[in-house]
């Protein structure tokens, strides 16, 4: 079985040989997701289209994602993919309407009758807080290379073992932050959380430097630099360290804190430099609770999920950074592959039409059944 993000899928439809088979979607308050499955029949048993060996499953899951406030751009890729017409259509030759989904999200009662009205589709609730951790346990048990860590520029894949995965702390960074104590299979508790996060990110970010999406707001972070802003423990000691309390000269002591002392207006600054503190800002502040709890709670592994991150080395960087520092270096960050298909992808298990309760067992008994992603 092989996990692909469908990106460029976007105006394709599905190969002739193949048979989408289940979707289910996550519609948050910044972004929709969604998953879906699609078989292939043109290959045997043990091998899947892109010859990534699997005894259990034919086929390949499928991510993508859209902006929540552009909705209708999901549902004209699900009537284009044609992913409202699936089930056994293959086996007949006959299209057959999918009565319903699996969703999840606030989105999943906001837009039902969206779904409804445009493509005869209703959405099956999913809690989403049972979706997140569900589809966070299935990824790190299943997938080869799902978690790793990053930190000065350097990713590490972590081999996780599944009867030692739990217990674990779970930072997803969506719109805002909920933090999950999770100990077992279904056992979890949501332990903390924050207001500040993705969407403290893009909104501030918007009225700060026009940018006109979330993509274009962190590529401008990545050309910034944040000294132009930030007020510094140098700036404050004449360059120098505090080394008494283990404060080195370029420890931020106040963000944002130097634009007090200047005497320039908004537009004086570079977009890119106002860019890059505010997500230093608001990563380090998350770094710094998501330690805190998993330090209350004894926890020694935290993962970080959440389309804020989008594998980007700055915000990676910067939480691993957090992480690192308050711990004085004894916790690492971990992050996730598919670290914003969390919700999609509980929700998409909540209906094992698919089979991949049956991979989860035949991975258990042979650990070789762990699928690879490119």
């Amino acid at each position: 079985m092989d996990l692909r993000d469908a990106e460029a899928e976007r105006n394709m439809e599905p190969n002739h040989s193949e048979c989408i088979y289940h979707m289910a979607v996550d519609i948050g308050g910044s972004l929709t997701k969604l998953v879906y499955f699609t078989k292939n029949n043109d290959h045997s048993d043990d091998e899947s289209e892109a010859g990534v060996s699997c005894p259990v499953l034919k086929g390949r899951l499928n991510f993508k994602k859209f902006e929540t406030s552009k909705i209708y751009d999901c549902l004209e890729f699900i009537k284009s993919m044609k992913l409202h017409l699936g089930g056994s259509q293959q086996q007949d030759g006959l299209e057959r309407q999918i009565t319903a989904i699996k969703a999840t999200g606030g989105g999943a009662y906001k837009y039902a009758d969206l779904f409804k009205e445009r493509l005869g589709i209703s959405l099956k609730k999913e809690d989403e807080m049972d979706c997140l951790v569900a589809g966070a346990d299935f990824l790190l048990k299943v997938v080869r290379q799902e978690a790793f860590t990053y930190m000065d520029d350097q990713k590490q894949f972590v081999q996780i073992d599944q009867n030692d995965l739990h217990p674990y702390l779970l930072v997803n960074i969506g719109s805002g932050v909920g933090m999950y104590k999770v100990d077992g299979d279904g056992k979890f508790e949501r332990v903390s959380g924050t207001s500040i996060g993705g969407g403290t990110f893009w909104g501030l970010g918007k009225l700060l430097t026009k940018c006109e999406s979330f993509d274009d707001l962190l590529e401008q972070s990545s050309r910034g630099n944040n000294r132009a802003i930030d007020m510094l423990v140098g700036d404050i000691y004449g360059g120098m360290d505090y080394s008494k309390i283990g404060l080195s000269s370029t420890i931020i002591a106040s963000s944002f804190g130097k634009v007090i002392s200047d005497n320039k207006d908004l537009e004086d600054y570079k977009p890119e430099d106002i860019a890059r503190s505010l997500l230093r800002m608001i990563s380090n502040n998350i770094g710094q609770i998501a330690y805190l709890n998993a330090l209350l709670f004894g926890l020694k592994r935290i993962f970080f999920a959440g389309f804020f991150i989008r594998s980007h080395p700055f915000t990676m960087d910067t939480l691993s950074a957090a992480v690192d520092f308050w711990s004085k270096g004894e916790a690492k960050a971990m992050f996730l592959k598919h670290e914003g298909f969390l919700g999609a992808m509980g929700a998409f298990m909540s209906s094992d039409k698919h089979g991949l309760q049956e991979l989860l067992v035949k991975q258990q008994q042979n650990p070789n059944n762990m699928l690879c992603c490119d």
